[in-house]
């Protein structure tokens, strides 16, 4: 089986760019092996519909992405298969979140779409030109972890921790200049 780890969002706008940034932390954090199941990580952007062609050749995909949801707080995590979404989710979010529904949508209408899972965080600020995460939702980092740890180990994936960098480490150069939002996103 081909698995994509899909990692979702707009570095740009500060929480909203946990995807791409957990993806990059897990390939640089750990090792994935399976005697028979490919294992792929990607940092999908906001690519959406771009991202078609690539999908398409998997047969499961894990989506990371932040996701709305009413009536919960910032960085809450969710794991849940696509087909059968929680309720309180809200897919109306950021205009990525919006093309990803849409493109996922468009797949399975013509049969293209792998079996799909999203693991979501709920973000705190989607700031225009803020790179880094907010205090909440860096916090969901280590669940969002175990969770992605704990599904791909119930595949059959036997996971090695190859270094122990934190997700800041791993951002662009201008959020480790001390650029530390608080919950009101103020530096």
């Amino acid at each position: 089986m081909k698995i994509l780890l899909l990692g979702i969002g707009n570095v740009l706008y500060a929480d909203e760019g946990i995807g791409v940034h957990f993806v990059n932390y897990l390939q640089e954090n750990y090792r994935f092996s399976h005697p028979s199941h490919q294992l792929d990580v990607m940092d999908g952007g906001t690519l959406a519909q771009g991202l078609i062609p690539i999908i398409c050749k998997y047969d499961y995909l894990v989506v990371v992405d932040t996701v709305n949801a009413h009536g919960v707080g910032p960085g809450e995590v969710y794991f849940f298969d696509f087909d059968k979404a929680p309720s309180e989710i809200d897919w109306q979010g950021s205009a990525h979140e919006v093309e990803m529904l849409q493109t996922l949508t468009m797949m399975e209408m013509v049969g293209d779409r792998p079996k799909t899972f999203v693991l979501g965080c709920t973000p705190t600020v989607l700031e225009p030109m803020t790179l880094g995460l907010t205090p909440s939702v860096a916090a969901a980092v280590p669940l969002m972890e175990t969770t992605i740890l704990n599904h791909f180990k119930s595949l059959g994936f036997e996971v090695t921790r190859v270094k122990d960098l934190a997700i800041e480490t791993l951002i662009p150069d201008s959020y480790k200049r001390g650029v530390i939002l608080d919950e009101d996103n103020q530096i």
